[in-house]
């Protein structure tokens, strides 16, 4: 009888965290065929990978809804259009946990506590920050699952800056200085606003640069969404530099933040506007 490998199961588990628990309880049902008593969603999650032959039959159940499963690739770090089918959406997560690709749950990602140097692959820091990042920033959001990791002022430097740009029918603009203040703004998009963030990672959807001096600037585009609508996209710079005093942690600047609210989904990925060697320039 063919069976789930762990990469599957972890996945698999992580997903059905999304459902809601008679969603579950009515999975676990179908898949053993109501042999199966649980008491718990914790149970019923086994029973449901222990009887469950393989990922795609898995994922076609009807109670796994398309949209946890779009939830579940963004939460991985892993960009879809917002419009896609549930059969696209089943085949890329197929996919992904058939190759190499690691999430940012695999990888226990702690990348501002990184020892290594990190600037000989730009791309790669580039891409295992913005997977902690928006992972930590979207589990503050109250219909995600929270995040082991602590959302706080000790991720920033004591004077980082916050700029933030809004195109929500009218322009506004918004400036904070400080650790404190800037992590409380930003962690309201998520805890207050429910914004979900899911950055483009491929593609012209991520752009790193690095100084002589050692600031990292990254660059990311992505489409924002609150529950399973679709608002639009954003465009966010980030300014990173280690702290010899914190074990050489990655601490966090600057950011610059650019929201814009869309009326309808556009098949274009969305691609950071600056080009590389514009991106330094934003940090002076």
């Amino acid at each position: 009888m063919p069976h789930l490998s762990e990469k599957e199961k972890s996945g698999c588990r992580r997903l059905l965290e999304l459902l809601p628990l008679d969603d579950v309880f009515a999975l676990k049902d179908t898949v053993t065929n109501r042999l199966i008593a649980v008491e718990s969603r914790e149970e019923a999650i086994e029973a449901i990978l222990a009887y469950s032959q393989d990922a795609e039959e898995f994922l076609k159940r009807k109670k796994v809804h398309r949209d946890a499963i779009f939830k579940y690739l963004a939460r991985e770090g892993v960009t879809m259009s917002p419009n896609s089918e549930k059969h696209q959406l089943i085949k890329r997560t197929v996919e992904f946990w058939s190759s190499e690709e690691i999430s940012a749950h695999e990888r226990k990602l702690d990348i501002l506590g990184e020892p290594a140097d990190g600037l000989s692959d730009l791309a790669a820091l580039g891409k295992q920050f913005c997977l902690w990042f928006f992972c930590l920033l979207n589990s503050q959001n109250p219909s995600q699952v929270r995040s082991t990791q602590d959302w706080g002022p000790q991720h920033f430097w004591p004077d980082v800056s916050l700029q933030l740009h809004l195109s929500t029918g009218e322009q506004r603009s918004e400036e904070f200085s400080g650790a404190e203040i800037v992590s409380q703004r930003l962690q309201a998009l998520a805890a207050h606003e429910r914004l979900l963030f899911c950055p483009n990672l491929e593609a012209h959807g991520l752009k790193c640069v690095s100084s002589a001096h050692g600031l990292v600037v990254v660059g990311v585009a992505g489409t924002i969404h609150r529950d399973d609508v679709f608002l639009g996209i954003f465009e966010e710079i980030f300014g990173l530099i280690r702290s010899p005093t914190e074990n050489n942690r990655w601490k966090i600047k600057m950011v610059k933040l650019k929201v814009e609210a869309q009326g309808g989904i556009t098949d274009r990925p969305p691609a950071v506007s600056f080009r590389s060697t514009e991106l330094l320039s934003l940090c002076d």
